[in-house]
């Protein structure tokens, strides 16, 4: 008798769980995040590409913002808010061009209207990085050795172009004099990164500080750079030459 009490609640149970399962087996899947949510909501509009290169100082710089999607033509185009890089201009057509002014890194927001009635709207935001032509940066710093001050840096050229390039390095005492310790003048070519340049002089007793020059040019943009590193603090020079 007991026997037979136990047996139906177990039946029971596995009804039960047999009807979870079954449940969760057929359930349908929950949709993904759309990443075009913003195109679903302009009923279908999406702005491409979706970021934008950057560039340079004086490098030519041309986009074509174009749209994806269901839309009645034509395409207007514009900058909502935000900055472009100095130099660079957004045509009506989509056409993003000209050649950056200076360094540094640009947010705004583009917005693009169909001819439809009403019309279809959707904006993107952006950012246009423009490092700088040629960098330059400490691999040895200055630095006293006896009666000598040496130290090296490295340069890297970002255009798409050789460079006329001057390297100069002076150190000034506490009385003005400049010293040459670095000078060099050669074709900086496009996509050297990290070269090294070595400095160094024997120098007269007295305090300095030593100011790195890099120059570039390219002629045919009519294009020139320039960075100046110098010595946070004076270097002592104790022992005569």
């Amino acid at each position: 008798m007991r026997w037979r009490l136990e047996f139906p609640r177990a039946a029971y149970f596995a009804a039960i769980l047999c009807t979870l399962v079954t449940a969760v087996g057929s359930a349908p899947a929950q949709d993904k995040p759309s990443q075009d949510k913003a195109s679903q909501d302009s009923g279908g509009l999406l702005i491409e590409p979706a970021e934008l290169p950057g560039t340079y100082p004086h490098g030519t710089y041309e986009v074509n913002f174009h749209a994806r999607g269901n839309y009645v033509p034509v395409l207007h185009w514009r900058v909502e808010s935000g900055t472009l890089p100095p130099g660079l201009k957004l045509e009506d057509n989509g056409a993003l061009h000209g050649e950056a002014e200076r360094a540094g890194e640009f947010q705004f927001v583009v917005s693009v209207r169909d001819g439809g009635n009403p019309q279809q709207a959707l904006q993107k935001g952006f950012t246009i990085k423009v490092v700088e032509g040629i960098t330059v940066t400490w691999r040895v710093p200055a630095h006293v050795t006896g009666n000598r001050i040496d130290g090296s840096v490295e340069v890297s050229n970002s255009t798409a172009d050789d460079i006329d390039f001057t390297f100069d390095v002076k150190a000034v005492n506490e009385n003005g004099r400049a010293t040459e310790i670095g000078y060099q003048h050669f074709p900086l070519k496009k996509g050297t990164t990290g070269m090294a340049l070595p400095f160094g002089e024997t120098l007269p007793h007295g305090d300095y500080i030593v100011y790195v020059d890099v120059n570039g040019e390219i002629a045919k943009r009519n294009a020139i750079y320039k960075q100046q590193m110098k010595t946070p603090t004076a270097l002592q020079v104790v022992v005569g030459p």
